[in-house]
């Protein structure tokens, strides 16, 4: 693609708002501050001026209820973005997506369709506490219904956000905290993701590197140092956290015939606990070593900076592991 622009990654994200709102006059945005304010990490920012109030609805802090209108209104017709402030904030709608959102088309019997949104910044911040730090993949990865992809580039940011919008499927987009900041060339003209796809960050052969949002750049880091001590791991950023794209995971798998899983979710029940069940399922015969998962200690989000670094995989630990499956 040859003409590029240098946008962050939350900029990414808005210019897929942009252009999705523009070009379809149902795509409406709800939730706290994403109005006049512009949003809390100003991914709509200038959106309410440039489509109106009706269009980028500033609603009452009330999760539960916003998320309720944004079911009814994507079954009238309208194909609604509703941003949580912070995905914790989402648990106030846990109902509203599980009951709702992911059944509503199956209970009606197809009457309805549900082209829901639901984003919004999640993860492990700098020092936010615990409430405002958790992985909430863990929690909606059970309901049946309900798409889940987690971005982790500006590249990706904004093609996912425009494929979940366009998606007929309720879809959850977990934006990490402490990626809106990327900075990236992305392409010019239009292209959008498919949200059932993995992306190859580091081809290799040694091993392969399942992660996905944050902790692809824990994985990266770890990766040159990995390198240096003549290991070639194959890096894949799953994206898709429900449906996993077990075509391309298990195409590495049978090249490479080790596995490690890199996470921020929790341990217990966690996304990469998923993985490595599908990963047994289907590719059992072509591991030569144990499956290993590294993921975030099972407690709240410390507030203090070196327990908090604690509870969180780092790089040294990946090496640590990659260093142990390829013995």
């Amino acid at each position: 693609l040859l003409f590029s622009h240098e946008v962050l990654l939350f900029e990414a994200l808005r210019e897929a708002l942009i252009e999705e709102m523009k070009e379809d006059p149902t795509v409406c945005v709800f939730g706290e501050d994403v109005g006049h304010y512009g949003g809390s990490y100003k991914v709509t920012k200038g959106l309410a001026e440039m489509f109106g109030d009706l269009r980028v609805l500033d609603t009452p802090i009330a999760e539960n209820s916003f998320t309720g209108m944004g079911v009814g209104a994507a079954m009238k017709g309208l194909r609604p973005v509703v941003e949580g402030m912070n995905m914790g904030f989402l648990l106030l709608a846990y109902n509203q997506i599980s009951n709702n959102c992911g059944m509503l088309h199956y209970t009606s019997g197809g009457q309805f369709k549900i082209p829901i949104v639901i984003r919004g910044p999640g993860g492990v911040g700098r020092q936010l506490g615990a409430e405002h730090s958790q992985r909430l993949e863990s929690y909606f990865q059970s309901i049946p219904g309900l798409q889940m992809v987690a971005c982790s580039t500006p590249y990706n940011a904004k093609g996912l956000m425009k494929a979940a919008i366009r998606s007929e499927n309720p879809v959850v987009l977990f934006e990490h905290v402490l990626l809106y900041n990327l900075k990236e060339k992305i392409p010019d003209e239009e292209y959008v993701l498919c949200l059932e796809e993995a992306e190859m960050v580091r081809p290799g052969e040694h091993v392969t590197i399942l992660t996905y949002s944050r902790m692809r750049y824990h994985v990266m880091q770890a990766a040159k140092t990995l390198v240096n001590k003549g290991y070639d791991p194959e890096v894949i950023d799953i994206r898709s956290l429900k449906p996993f794209d077990l075509h391309t995971i298990g195409n590495s798998i049978k090249k490479t015939h080790r596995v490690l899983i890199v996470e921020e979710c929790m341990r217990t029940g966690g996304i990469g606990a998923s993985l490595r069940s599908a990963i047994i399922d289907n590719f059992w015969d072509y591991l030569d070593a144990p499956i290993m998962c590294l993921s975030s200690q099972d407690v709240p989000t410390p507030y203090a900076a070196p327990l908090e670094d604690a509870t969180v995989v780092q790089p040294a630990q990946i090496v640590a592991a990659v260093e142990q499956i390829c013995q």
